[in-house]
């Protein structure tokens, strides 16, 4: 029910801001790809509803990617296909996504969109890995079959490096199955468990499964969910990025500081109602980083799991861009947010 909410949310989104913010003045028009549905996309949802993109001038449209379709497909919700776009090129020109899967995917396809990293919103893994219940400790999935996204996403990450922390070869000790983290591969005997967000983390108890680890014991860096802007546009549109960053610090403070309005949010677009469990997701929206730079630490970790030459050939700082979250913090902007 709560993926069903979430994607009418989204959906929501494509319309843009509503008719008494547009006639305030003129917007700079903006499209923006969410790409999954999950909950590190609340920030940009409150962006939205408290009217902060329009306050930074910016008339921005959302929408989802034909995967996040199809991942919410498979838990039972249609999206419409007028409400699905994809990109192969630089015509979106911001993405909010895991850097990681951007970088891993910009030195091994052909076809995948240049795009650098210009803030991270999430730079610390909260994965967590779900299981049949007869499993009843990580040290069960020696030998067994751990179901992931596709190469180079972050579960995909995630899923080598707690084989690593167990001590395991992840390619000999534990076999990582793509396109797995669904339940139905669960139900269908295709999988023995799966790298999870917190949406999926939700529904676990109520279908039978186990909440087996939180993969945030490790304290694994990350180069999570964040702004990711086309090389090409970012050349000629620096003003424009300049006010998505300032209106992304903008929604995160206002998160960070007015759970009211965090609360409401959770509520409107996610159907989450319960005071607990509010709280509990607020606790880890409040652990993200106040000045979301580029996450330097989380790209070179990604270089550590990932030893193919065509990323080693480069350095981290070719996949980022700081200088607009360095601007903001230098002039106390960021700082006064929380005054």
């Amino acid at each position: 029910m709560r993926i069903a909410i979430l994607v009418l949310a989204l959906l929501a989104l494509l319309a843009g801001p509503p008719a008494a913010v547009r006639a305030q003045g003129a917007l700079v028009p903006l499209d923006v790809g969410l790409g999954d549905v999950s909950l590190t996309k609340l920030i940009f949802l409150v962006a939205y509803d408290a009217g902060v993109y329009a306050k930074d001038g910016l008339d921005v449209h959302q929408y989802i990617t034909p995967r996040a379709a199809e991942v919410v497909r498979r838990s039972g919700v249609i999206v419409p296909p007028q409400f699905i776009r994809a990109s192969t090129g630089d015509d979106v020109p911001i993405t909010i996504e895991g850097g990681s899967p951007r970088i891993v995917s910009m030195t091994t396809s052909a076809l995948a969109s240049d795009r650098v990293i210009i803030a991270t919103t999430d730079n610390t893994a909260r994965f967590h890995i779900l299981s049949r219940s007869d499993i009843m400790s990580p040290a069960q999935l020696k030998g067994k079959r751990l179901g992931y996204t596709s190469f180079g996403a972050i579960t995909h990450q995630m899923a080598i490096e707690f084989a690593q922390k167990m001590g395991w070869d992840p390619n000999r000790d534990i076999s990582l199955i793509s396109d797995g983290t669904a339940f139905d591969a669960l139900a269908k005997g295709r999988e023995d468990a799966f790298v999870a967000d917190e949406i999926t983390q939700a529904m676990a108890g109520k279908l039978g499964y186990r909440d087996l680890i939180d993969l945030s014991v490790y304290h694994i860096p990350l180069a999570g969910s964040g702004v990711n802007a086309s090389r090409t546009w970012l050349r000629d549109h620096r003003d424009v990025a300049a006010r998505f960053i300032k209106a992304t610090v903008d929604a995160l403070a206002l998160v960070k500081t007015n759970k009211a309005v965090a609360f409401a949010s959770l509520a409107k677009w996610y159907g989450i109602t319960d005071p607990e469990q509010q709280q509990r997701i607020y606790a880890q929206m409040a652990d993200l980083p106040r000045k979301p730079y580029p996450a330097v630490g989380g790209i070179r970790e990604l270089m550590k799991v990932y030893r193919y030459r065509e990323l080693q050939i480069h350095r981290p700082e070719d996949f980022y861009d700081e200088s607009f979250v360095r601007e903001l913090d230098r002039s106390g902007y960021i700082d006064g947010l929380y005054k």
